[in-house]
């Protein structure tokens, strides 16, 4: 007779012997939560990594997923090296100075990407990020005729990671009732050009001078499309000036409103608009190919630099019209000085070309891109908004643009009708499960671990999408990304029928593994919080 040793199938808590320990980074009385030097982690984790519960925490994903007992075995064995990946993982992101800055900072462009304002927003974020160390990251926040990217930057938090490339539309915006925003709600750093606006049409157009243009608009009215930014935007004010220079109104060039240059000369090529009104630096890629014609430059004396002075100005062609745009940074009003001072000092070495990023400085950058670079110091440029802003509001005054672009219905309604729509949908979904459920069987959804259980569908299941939305949108800013995201994959975890033990572990690890996946990786900035990663 053949005896066979009988095969026991241990519980957990046998199976595994290797104790749990938790680890803390050293913590250092004037630099909390500072990261060691390579070496000296390997000397301080090695004991920590080879008493963690990793292979502990990861059997419940294996025993799910693929059910081998010989694979859990494997990554039991492999515990000490996981645990110290995982470690180094994790203390990449949790370096915390007193110096400012110590993580990405996020520059918000309001316009779309492409434009002059992108270009010149994303080339001053190289050079910052080589003078402050620290990755820059430029959003373009484009919509709401330049509300939403002006909001978003200058409403932010005033911790100095947050700055924002303003336009002229901050000196607009508050004179048309569109928002309470001006250039009092920022802290003003510098301005870093400043550019005439211009009038393009097709080479093949039949305008070949600003003449012809006027002849046409004078003798049909309405007839005309035009665009180059938002309603009533910078280069909208631009043309409604030229239009009232030669007494014809504002609506007698229909302006079509986009996001921005780039979009507007797309349209413009493909024969959607008759002109564009935008700077010739917007425009000069399709200028130098030949495929666009400067009618006039709204300016005093012709553009200086190699290949843009040949192009003729409106007071040549007998117009006094001239209109200029300009961009600036600025950042949240009651920012720290000792913040804005940083900033300041390395927009200084730029703009003097003191900084390069690869071989070239920044003036020399505007210089080949047909920018002009005036730039304006801290109070130079805070007196210059408060003449701009004077000066808008005077010119948005005037009864002929009085009700230029509006409409019953204006951008801050919109959040109103969509979060109506969403409520209601939300209603009718859930009594529709309502019903359902009191009408036939209960539909179940059963989980593949035995001690799950099943979830019923019901009412909970439609209304936890958008609390998590709100908790997040109230919380992350306080809380930061990582706690807020764990508690919510925690829930929603629980919710799809997971084991606690399953759920809390991958809550855990997947909200460290997604923060550091886009701060560190992918260079988005997401709320530090509480932990100051």
């Amino acid at each position: 007779m053949q005896h066979h040793a009988a095969r026991r199938r241990l519980p957990d808590s046998e199976r595994c012997s290797t104790p749990s320990a938790s680890f803390r980074p050293s913590v250092d009385s004037h630099r909390p939560w500072v990261c060691l030097h390579p070496v000296d982690s390997w000397r301080k984790f090695r004991s920590a990594a080879a008493m963690s519960g990793f292979a502990s925490l990861c059997r419940p994903f294996l025993r799910i997923s693929c059910g081998s007992y010989n694979v859990i075995r494997q990554v039991e064995a492999a515990g000490p090296l996981l645990s110290f990946v995982l470690i180094g993982f994790v203390c990449e992101g949790c370096s915390r100075t007193d110096q400012y800055p110590n993580r990405p900072i996020t520059l918000v462009c309001p316009w779309a990407a492409g434009g002059g304002t992108d270009r010149v927003s994303r080339q001053i974020a190289q050079y910052l990020e080589n003078e402050l160390d620290v990755p820059v990251n430029v959003i373009n926040a484009a919509g709401g005729q330049g509300v939403t990217g002006h909001a978003r930057g200058l409403q932010a938090r005033p911790d100095g990671y947050t700055l924002c490339m303003m336009t002229p539309e901050l000196n607009m915006l508050h004179w048309r009732g569109l928002t309470d925003l001006s250039w009092q709600s920022c802290e003003p750093l510098m301005s870093l050009n400043e550019d005439p606006a211009a009038l393009f049409v097709r080479t093949e157009s039949p305008f070949k001078t600003i003449t012809d243009l006027e002849e046409v608009v004078r003798a049909s009215p309405g007839e005309l499309k035009a665009s180059g930014t938002a309603n009533l935007g910078t280069w909208h004010l631009a043309m409604a000036g030229w239009l009232l220079s030669f007494d014809c109104q504002p609506t007698d060039v229909v302006w079509i409103p986009m996001r921005g240059a780039a979009p507007s000369l797309t349209e413009l090529m493909s024969g959607g608009i008759d002109l564009v009104c935008c700077s010739v630096p917007e425009a000069r890629t399709l200028l130098d190919g030949g495929k666009l014609l400067c009618l006039g430059v709204m300016a005093d004396r012709r553009l200086d630099l190699p290949g843009l002075d040949q192009h003729p100005t409106l007071k040549e062609q007998g117009s006094d019209w001239t209109f200029t745009g300009w961009r600036g940074l600025g950042v949240p009003r009651e920012t720290a000085p000792d913040v804005q001072k940083r900033l300041v000092t390395a927009l200084q070495k730029i703009v003097k070309g003191e900084s390069k990023h690869e071989g070239k400085t920044f003036p020399e950058y505007m210089d080949g891109e047909g920018f002009e670079r005036t730039w304006r110091a801290t109070d130079d440029f805070a007196a210059f908004l408060e003449r701009s802003d004077a000066t808008m509001g005077e010119l948005l005054r005037r009864k002929e643009l009085q009700g230029v672009g509006s409409g019953r219905i204006g951008p801050y309604d919109f959040p109103w009708v969509a979060g109506g729509l969403s409520i209601g949908s939300l209603l009718v979904i859930g009594s529709v499960a309502f019903r359902a459920r009191h009408a036939g069987p209960v539909v179940e959804v059963v989980s593949r671990h035995p001690a799950a259980g099943s979830l019923s569908v019901n009412w909970i299941t439609f209304v936890v999408v958008p609390l998590a939305t709100a908790a997040y949108a109230l919380t992350a800013d306080t809380t930061g990304y990582i706690p807020i995201a764990a508690a919510i994959l925690l829930v929603f975890s629980l919710l799809l029928g997971s084991p606690l033990r399953t759920a809390v572990s991958l809550a855990a690890l997947a909200s460290v593994a997604i923060y550091q996946l886009f701060t560190c990786l992918l260079r988005v900035p997401l709320p530090p919080g509480w932990l100051g990663w």
